[in-house]
């Protein structure tokens, strides 16, 4: 069973993007608490913190186009009980 992700087992879950969404505005809010602050290590956070949206960017663009592609070539995801768009159930 997946912990955040949508599933057969967890109908509530998420798409991995929107997580990923909600994950970079928390970054986003983290780093504004953070840009004033000139000490050295503040600064080495930001700029990882920096490198870490650009990351997340990136992946929530991929997985994006994973929703798209698995859209356009099966439909929507279905309702409970029915079998995965790809791969096994379980």
């Amino acid at each position: 069973m997946t912990h955040f992700l949508a599933s057969e087992a967890n109908e509530d879950g998420f798409k991995l993007e929107d997580i990923l969404t909600v994950l970079r505005a928390d970054v986003i809010k983290r780093c504004d608490r953070i840009v004033g602050d000139t000490r050295d290590e503040a600064a080495q956070v930001l700029e990882n913190n920096i490198q870490i949206l650009q990351l997340l960017s990136q992946s929530i663009r991929l997985a994006e186009e994973s929703t798209r592609v698995l859209n356009r070539s099966f439909g929507p995801a279905s309702e409970e009980g029915d079998e995965p768009r790809i791969g096994k159930a379980g």
